[in-house]
């Protein structure tokens, strides 16, 4: 039988050797390939072979077609791994320029929706997926690589491995969360889907983990089912959870360690949208006399 499948090219196994030595994600691995191969596409022969112009070319095409700011920028620095570690011939790159991504302030959804979100869950391992997302505020990544031995109920803590950034952290977790992760444990125990010592949100196969994909999925059809009209993705519950804690008087810096956010400024964002917050503010207005 004739296998149907390409061999791998000389650059494209350079490029993953230079990604492996580097220790890039296997996400980022992905990507970087990807990019590369949409480029060869569009120049029609080997990137290496690529000019400065044909780069230029590249960037203008990708405007054109209506590429995202981040998408964009995505691209970019898939090409200029190629190029400047691969290929070593930065000089390539002097006509490609990132772009300005437009700054947005997160969705975030009130307690009351976030309450009627997970009750519309009908699955009881997506319901409590949800539940640890926004009650420990994880991302969906983090929450699909939990293990059972991620919980840790005498310190009430969630141990996140290797999570943005390749760094290992702590996450809240509370009594009520504890509470749903245990009924959720009996349950699966009960059926057979979870292995001793396994992942604490298994696939179809125990063997492997949730998918993110699975996730949001799940909250889309819950948001649908909730009657709420507001873009809701995973991250949204992360959002939620950070603007909630601060509407709760939790200092700032306290959330940016358990967000496991790197710089103060990115959890700052939270106060934008922190809606109780403005509310407790009183506006120079009020405190004119009349004349």
């Amino acid at each position: 039988m004739t296998s149907t499948s390409k061999p791998i090219t000389p650059l494209r196994q350079r490029m993953i050797d230079d990604m492996r030595m580097r220790k890039l994600s296997p996400k980022t691995q992905a990507s970087y390939i990807r990019v590369v191969k949409r480029f060869a596409g569009f120049l029609g022969r080997s990137p290496d072979t690529a000019s400065v112009e044909d780069l230029r070319r590249y960037q203008l095409h990708l405007v054109d077609h209506g590429i995202s700011p981040i998408s964009l920028n995505a691209t970019l620095t898939g090409l200029k791994f190629l190029f400047e570690t691969t290929l070593d011939r930065p000089e390539l790159l002097t006509k490609m320029h990132p772009v300005h991504v437009p700054h947005k302030l997160p969705v975030v959804l009130s307690r009351e929706e976030v309450a009627r979100l997970i009750a519309a869950v009908d699955n009881l391992k997506h319901q409590t997926a949800l539940s640890v997302a926004y009650g420990a505020g994880l991302r969906a990544s983090e929450v699909v690589s939990l293990k059972v031995g991620d919980i840790d109920s005498q310190r009430m803590t969630l141990r996140i491995e290797q999570g943005k950034g390749s760094k290992d952290r702590y996450a809240m977790l509370s009594p009520v969360l504890l509470e749903r992760l245990r009924a959720w444990w009996k349950f699966a125990h009960a059926q057979g889907k979870m292995l001793q010592g396994g992942w604490l949100f298994p696939g179809l196969d125990p063997i492997d983990p949730l998918s993110t994909r699975q996730l949001n999925r799940a909250i889309h059809a819950a948001a649908e089912a909730a009657r709420i009209d507001k873009r809701v993705s995973m991250h949204t519950l992360r959002h939620s959870f950070a603007t909630h804690l601060l509407e709760q008087k939790v200092d700032i810096r306290v959330i940016q360690v358990l967000l496991g956010h790197k710089k103060l400024e990115t959890t700052a964002l939270y106060a934008q949208v922190a809606t109780d917050i403005l509310r407790e503010v009183v506006s120079p207005l009020e405190t004119l006399q009349p004349v």
